[in-house]
């Protein structure tokens, strides 16, 4: 029975070739009795640690042994992923607080038109007086403009009035014997 052995180091994938190889390796007596156990185990590896393939493959007659460059053609290399890194309860602890906080405003955000403002928020300053300044120069804007169009129109339609006309005339005499009354008056 093969037994699987933990690949340290550099890793190349078993193919056909290095099984063919390893496979020779473990029946060959010229071989010491821990390589030959070592090729048998790595025989049935999917991945072989590229030490111990080299270890074999040094000890193996130069005669029998193929040669290490066609041996390792078409062989992948085997990375391990590395383990995942484990959060301390301090961190652990601050981001749960963050994520917390976070919800909080997440939801004071979505709800803030619908519920009333808590105690913790504060208002912010002077915007009441920003709306009132806004609306009061809003009512003087549109006096304003209703008034010259008031006056425009008025004097479209009744500028050549007689009455008008008259009554202007009669204005201005009125101021005049008042100022010639206030005039006799000083003198």
């Amino acid at each position: 029975m093969a037994m699987t052995t933990a690949v340290t180091g550099l890793a190349v994938a078993a193919t056909a070739p290095i099984r063919s190889f390893l496979s020779s390796a473990a029946a060959s007596v010229s071989l010491p009795a821990d390589l030959r156990d070592l090729a048998s185990d790595l025989a049935s590896d999917p991945a072989v640690s590229y030490r111990s393939l080299r270890a074999i493959w040094c000890a193996t007659s130069p005669d029998t042994r193929p040669p290490l460059r066609d041996l390792l053609q078409g062989a992948d290399f085997v990375l391990p992923s590395p383990k995942p890194r484990e959060k301390s309860d301090e961190l652990k602890a601050r981001l749960e607080k963050l994520r917390e906080t976070q919800e909080r405003k997440e939801y004071a955000e979505l709800v803030r038109d619908v519920a009333p403002p808590s105690k913790d928020d504060a208002p912010e300053p002077f915007s009441s007086y920003k709306d009132q300044i806004g609306f009061g120069l809003h009512v003087v804007v549109i006096m304003f403009t209703g008034y010259l169009v008031g006056f425009a129109m008025f004097k479209a339609l009744f500028n050549n009035n007689a009455v008008l006309v008259e009554t202007k005339y009669l204005e201005r005499s009125k101021l005049s014997m008042e100022d010639q009354n206030v005039a006799a008056a000083t003198t």
